[in-house]
C-alpha cells in the first residue's frame, strides 16, 4: 500500500493528501548569547479569562495591540513565556545564585545553590569522532533519538536523566528531585518546567567551562514521548538551544491544548494533568475547559523561533495527538515566517511505522540536516513540513487572525535593563555600546548597534580584541577575522535600522573579554 502524506508550503493551509509543494524560506540565525532575552521586558496580567476555541493570536499583545515589527517579538515572547509559566507549566526560576560543576569527555557535574539550599545532579557524554570542541546534543531521558546519527553528524551527546530533578511517580504536594530540593516539595511547578530548568544548568556548566570540549554556543536538545514533552519545553525556555528537536510528544507537548478534547483517541488533558505532575499545578482549572487558556501551545512552538526546530510526531498512535501536532507546528511556523525564519522550521509525520519511539529511516537525513545546518553550520536546508494524510490538521479551523508583514525596525519596548546605556547619536550616523559576560577562559559579547537621526540602511562595526583573545563564533552578523582586528556587517535582516533605534549582534570568544571598544560607521 503506497503511504500519502502532504508537504505545504508555510504561508499556506494543508493541501490535500498526495499534493507537493515546494518550499523556498529563508535566514538561520544561531541560538541566544542568553537563557532570556526578554527578561527585562515588562509583562502585564491578564485579567479575566474568557472563553475563545480558536487559537490565540500569537501577534496580539496583552495590552490588545498588535505586534509590527521583527524587534517587537522579543517582548511579545516575554508575554507568551509567561503566559506559559502561568497557566501550563508552572515558574522555571532564573539561573540560581551559584552554578558550578565541571565538564569531561564522560561526564558533565552540575552543583547548585540558592537560597541556603544546594542541590547536585550529573549528566553523562559520549563524544563523536574527530578533535573538538564539539557541539552538543543534550538527549533527555535516553531513549527514542537516533543517538548514532547524532554522533555520526559529528556532535556529541550528553545524556540527561531529568528524574534526578523532577521524580516522577510523586504526588504533587511532595515533589522530589533537586529542583524541588532548591524551591521546595510543594513548589507548583511542574515536571516538565524543572526538567527543563536543569538542562539550562547543565548549560551554564558548559559555558563556564570554557568551551574546549563542548560548544555551548552549539547545542541541540531532543527526547521522545514524555522526554519529548521535556525537550520540547527545554528549547522553548532557554534561548541558547539552537536546534530543538522533540519526538512524538503528545499531550503536554506540541499538540495544541484545543484539539485534545476533538481529536478521538488522543490522550485527555485530564489525564495527561493526573498521569504524572508533568504540567505546572495551575493547569487544573483548564483540564476540562481549555478554550479559556490565554495561550495555547502553537505559541510555545513560536517561542523557540527564530532558532531550528525539527518536530517529530507519530501519526499511527492515536493517543499521541498528531493531527493536534499539525495545527499547532502550522500555527507556530506562521511566527516563524514573519519573523523572516521560516525555513528554520521542520515538521515530520510522514512515516510509514508506528512503533513508539523507534529510530526511523524517514527521519535521519533531516536529522543530519538540521545538525548540519543549526549546530555544525556547515549546510542550509530548507524546513519542510510533510504531515501524514493519516493526522493532517487545517490551521484555517483554528485561527481568526492573519499573519502580519513585521517590518525590520528596531524595538519600539524598551531593552532590557543591566545592558548598555549609551543613546544613540543625536546625527546621522551609529553608534555601538557592548556588554560581556566573562568567565574563567572565556566570555560572551553583545553589542547594540544603534540609529541616529536618520535610518540606518547597513552597518560594519570595527573593535579590536584583547591579546590571545579569540572568536569561536558569532551571531546576527557576518564577520572578517578571528583574533586582533576584526569587522562585524549586517546580515539580510538587521541592516534597516530606524531613527533611534537599534538592533543586535553577539559574538563567544575564548580569553578575555574585556577592553573591547566597537566602533559603528554606517553604510
Amino acid at each position: 500500500m503506497v503511504r500519502r502524506w502532504v508537504i505545504v508550503v508555510l504561508t499556506a493551509l494543508v493541501a490535500s493528501a498526495g499534493s507537493v509543494v515546494a518550499v523556498t524560506l529563508g535566514a538561520s540565525p544561531a541560538a541566544a548569547a542568553v537563557e532570556d532575552d526578554g527578561a527585562g521586558c515588562p509583562v502585564p496580567g491578564t485579567g479575566a479569562l474568557t472563553a475563545n476555541p480558536r487559537l490565540p493570536d500569537p501577534f496580539r499583545k496583552v495590552d490588545g495591540t498588535r505586534i509590527t515589527s521583527k524587534s517587537d517579538w522579543r517582548c511579545r515572547r516575554a508575554e507568551i513565556k509567561e503566559l506559559a509559566e502561568r497557566h501550563i507549566y508552572g515558574d522555571k526560576p532564573a539561573k540560581p545564585a551559584s552554578v558550578t560543576g565541571t565538564v569531561s569527555s564522560s561526564g558533565i557535574t552540575v552543583n547548585v545553590t540558592q537560597n541556603g539550599r544546594t542541590a547536585s545532579f550529573s549528566a553523562g557524554v559520549q563524544l563523536p569522532s574527530g578533535t573538538g570542541p564539539f557541539p552538543a546534543v543534550i538527549v533527555v531521558g535516553g531513549f527514542g533519538a537516533d543517538t548514532a546519527t547524532i554522533r555520526a553528524s559529528g556532535a556529541a551527546v550528553i545524556t540527561y536523566d531529568p528524574l534526578a530533578v523532577g521524580r516522577e511517580g510523586t504526588p504533587r504536594n511532595n515533589k522530589q528531585g533537586a529542583f524541588y530540593t532548591i524551591y521546595g516539595a510543594t513548589s507548583s511547578t511542574g515536571l516538565l518546567a524543572a526538567w527543563a530548568w536543569g538542562a539550562s544548568r547543565i548549560i551554564d556548566v558548559v559555558e563556564q567551562s570554557g568551551g574546549s570540549l563542548l560548544r555551548a554556543d552549539a547545542l541541540g536538545v531532543t527526547g521522545c514521548s514524555r522526554y519529548g514533552k521535556g525537550a520540547f519545553a527545554v528549547g522553548a525556555f532557554d534561548q541558547r538551544i539552537a536546534l530543538t528537536m522533540p519526538i512524538e510528544s503528545g499531550s503536554a507537548g506540541v499538540p495544541i491544548l484545543r484539539g485534545l478534547p476533538g481529536e478521538p483517541g488522543a490522550q485527555p488533558l485530564s489525564s495527561a494533568y493526573g498521569e504524572q505532575p508533568w504540567l505546572g499545578d495551575a493547569f487544573s482549572a483548564f483540564t476540562g475547559s481549555p478554550n479559556t487558556l490565554p495561550v495555547d501551545m502553537h505559541e510555545v512552538v513560536a517561542m523557540v523561533a527564530p532558532r531550528g526546530l525539527f518536530i517529530m510526531e507519530n501519526p499511527h498512535v492515536d493517543w499521541l495527538a498528531a493531527r493536534s501536532g499539525s495545527v499547532s507546528a502550522l500555527g507556530g511556523a506562521e511566527v516563524y515566517k514573519a519573523l523572516g525564519a521560516g525555513d528554520n522550521i521542520t515538521y515530520w509525520s510522514d512515516v510509514a511505522d508506528g512503533t513508539h519511539c523507534a529510530s526511523r529511516p524517514e527521519w535521519r537525513t533531516p536529522l543530519q540536516q538540521n545538525i548540519q545546518k543549526f549546530l555544525l553550520k556547515t549546510g542550509n536546508t530548507a524546513g519542510t513540513f510533510r504531515i501524514s494524510s493519516r493526522k493532517a490538521g487545517n490551521l484555517s479551523e483554528w485561527r481568526d487572525w492573519q499573519t502580519p508583514t513585521l517590518s525590520d525596525g528596531g524595538p519600539t519596548t524598551p531593552p532590557p535593563t543591566g545592558g548598555p546605556t549609551t543613546p544613540p547619536p543625536a546625527g546621522p550616523g551609529c553608534t555601538s555600546t557592548v556588554s560581556v559576560n566573562q568567565w574563567t577562559g572565556g566570555f560572551v559579547a553583545t553589542i547594540r548597534v544603534a540609529a541616529g537621526s536618520q535610518a540606518l540602511n547597513g552597518w560594519t562595526v570595527a573593535l579590536t580584541l584583547a591579546s590571545g583573545a579569540t572568536i569561536t563564533s558569532a551571531w546576527n552578523a557576518n564577520r572578517t577575522g578571528n583574533s586582533g582586528a576584526v569587522q562585524f556587517t549586517n546580515v539580510a535582516y538587521n541592516g534597516s535600522v530606524a531613527p533611534g533605534q537599534s538592533t543586535e549582534f553577539g559574538f563567544q570568544g575564548t580569553g578575555v573579554g574585556s577592553g573591547l571598544s566597537p566602533s559603528c560607521t554606517a553604510r
